[in-house]
């Protein structure tokens, strides 16, 4: 069988309507064979089923879609598995092991716009620990490199020196458009002068990453208002939807037989971070 996921440097892309890449998955005997990267070659939201339908792929897995999407999937007989995020590869493997979930599609939320613009909490497209989603493209900063798209490995360590992300175990670099909001502001700021091949190290408060946990982005609704929320649990990860169809990932903190309180503040809220950086490529 074939199995699709939405791409972008490693990452399950957030946005099914908007991405680029798929990367495709050939799997026999919950074993992946092989995989390749194939082009969505600028085909709307409304196409991508008919592609991937006549790439033969049987199951789709992403971040956020939306309504039209899905019927379109299943129109033209493709299992959906929404609310994903994170390494491709791991989350391929998660699915073949029957761990992961389809609960982005389910929960939509209109009315909630805290914890998810640009530079707040919430907003973590790729689950990186480093980035902001790439929401938005005005500049942020200034610097000889602020406006162009740079190429950086780097590794991602708390102060007790525990790795919580690297580029390096991936083999890939990670690309962005310095200054554009797609970044940390620690992040953004740390590149925007460096040189080709130059390495930095930088230590980041919480007000250069990912600020400090807001209690106004606890939420808690009545499940009947929710729908998909009945099946969640404690401590499982889904994704919500604003008001402008902009999915961001939420923790489901607490649950009784009426309400369910989840978390929109980012994982790494509150946290020192610290990087080594290299800046591989400017273009």
């Amino acid at each position: 069988m074939k199995i699709a996921v939405t791409y972008d440097n490693g990452e399950v892309f957030q946005h099914f309507g908007r991405t680029e890449h798929f990367k495709v998955y050939e799997v026999e005997d919950q074993q992946v064979l092989s995989s390749t990267i194939i082009d969505s070659n600028g085909t709307g939201h409304g196409a991508l089923a008919g592609l991937l339908a006549n790439e033969g792929i049987q199951v789709l897995i992403c971040g956020g879609i939306g309504g039209g999407a899905q019927t379109a999937l299943t129109e033209a007989g493709i299992e959906l598995i929404a609310g994903a995020s994170g390494n491709t590869d791991e989350v391929i493997e998660t699915y073949l092991k029957g761990e992961l979930v389809s609960t982005g599609s389910n929960c939509h939320h209109h009315d909630h716009e805290e914890g998810h613009s640009c530079g707040e909490n919430g907003c973590g497209g790729h689950g990186e620990g480093h980035s902001c989603g790439g929401c938005g493209n005005h500049l942020t900063l200034e610097g000889k490199n602020a406006g162009k798209t740079c190429r950086v490995h780097y590794k991602g360590t708390f102060n007790d020196g525990t790795q919580f992300d690297s580029s390096y175990d991936r083999g890939e670099p990670l690309e962005f458009v310095c200054g554009a909001g797609m970044m940390i502001k620690g992040f953004d700021s740390a590149v925007a002068d460096m040189e080709i091949g130059q390495i930095v190290d930088v230590h980041l408060n919480p007000e250069e990453a990912y600020g400090m946990p807001d209690p106004n982005a606890i939420l808690t609704f009545e499940i009947a208002n929710l729908p998909g929320s009945e099946d969640l649990t404690v401590g499982q990860q889904v994704y919500l939807t604003n008001a402008m169809g902009q999915p961001f990932p939420v923790k489901v903190t607490a649950k009784t037989d009426s309400t369910i309180t989840l978390d929109a503040n980012h994982e790494m809220a509150g946290k020192e971070l610290n990087f080594r950086i290299e800046l591989v490529e400017v273009k």
